[in-house]
């Protein structure tokens, strides 16, 4: 049985406790959380123990794994910490908000094996869509673009004092709602070898620090990317990437696919596991965790370790060394 703590008892990790609960080689021992109530209460739901001081939840539980589910600004270092002790780390998006803690965070890798959520890779529809590519019976891949339009408002930004701000968010529309689009762009695109990416605050002006809305061209030997994202919307549209190939075009949105091909078009809808959380959120996470552990036990390569998520991470950091300037 490997034993497993969580620390950060809101939103996202009611949907880590849901997943963990359902694995059964996986057992919930602790969970953290610095306002009591809501440790309290995560505990009880989960049926594991509650603490608020997170160096005594890992002392004390000395567990087999991390689930970090806090602000973005405390993954990186709570994830060092528990990489000291030998504890394996799984973190919530992004594992990293600067250059300085993405190198922190690959010598922590050394130590143990950290795994990142990045859940859209599991979803039917997408993981459909890469077969097709790597079997080559689309041909090469000419383009890919993506969509985000979702909405968060002066509302979403009150309810975290953390949210809205460079020094603990890290950035907005990028970095919190879009960074698993630009993952899937990144997928089927490659490694980019030029960005030039441009953020705007169009919306939220004198209520967040950071970008509300930003849009990029990248290029990789040759193939073009093309990714828009914005906050600023007024609902929260499906996520939409589109495939340009050789032989046509592949368009993922929701849950189908259409696969466009020699004058032909078909449309394949999936079964999508129910989501946990959110709708727009995915329903990869059940499966994103369950394969963590499964690696884990196997000592087998994790599809999401920090070498999986490299590629997304340093793009993302790169758009953000550019964006940033123009907004300051």
């Amino acid at each position: 049985m490997i034993r497993v703590c969580l620390v950060g008892c809101g939103g996202i990790a009611q949907v880590h406790g849901a997943a963990l609960n359902a694995l059964e080689n996986v057992q919930l021992v602790g969970c953290c959380d610095i306002v009591p109530q809501k440790a309290r209460a995560y505990a009880e739901k989960f049926r594991c123990t509650p603490y608020t001081d997170y160096e005594q939840m890992l002392e004390e539980e000395r567990p087999d794994a991390v689930h970090i589910c806090t602000p973005h600004y405390l993954h990186t270092s709570m994830a060092c910490r528990a990489a000291e002790m030998g504890i394996h780390v799984f973190t919530e998006k992004p594992p990293v908000i600067s250059w300085q803690e993405w190198e922190q965070l690959q010598e922590a890798a050394k130590k143990v094996r950290i795994g990142v959520c990045v859940q859209n890779r599991y979803n039917p529809n997408n993981r459909r869509a890469m077969e097709m590519i790597a079997s080559g019976e689309m041909g090469k891949v000419k383009g890919v673009r993506a969509f985000v339009t979702w909405d968060r408002g002066a509302d979403y930004y009150a309810s975290g004092d953390w949210r809205g701000k460079w020094e603990t968010e890290g950035g907005g529309a990028l970095i919190n709602q879009s960074v698993h689009t630009l993952d899937l762009l990144l997928l089927f695109l490659g490694r980019p070898d030029k960005i030039s990416c441009h953020m705007a605050n169009r919306r939220m002006q004198g209520i967040i620090e950071v970008e509300d809305t930003v849009e990029a061209y990248l290029e990789a030997e040759g193939r073009r990317g093309i990714f828009f994202a914005t906050n600023a919307f007024a609902g929260n549209a499906p996520v939409m990437v589109e495939i340009i190939t050789e032989k046509g075009r592949i368009h993922i949105e929701d849950d189908w696919l259409e696969v466009k091909k020699d004058g032909k078009a078909e449309h394949f809808r999936f079964d999508m596991p129910t989501p946990m959380g959110k709708s727009y959120w995915g329903s990869g996470h059940f499966a994103c965790i369950e394969d963590y552990y499964r690696c884990m036990e196997q000592d087998t390569p994790f599809l999401n370790d920090l070498e999986g998520v490299r590629d997304t991470i340093e793009t993302m950091l790169t758009m953000y060394d550019q964006g940033r300037k123009e907004m300051q």
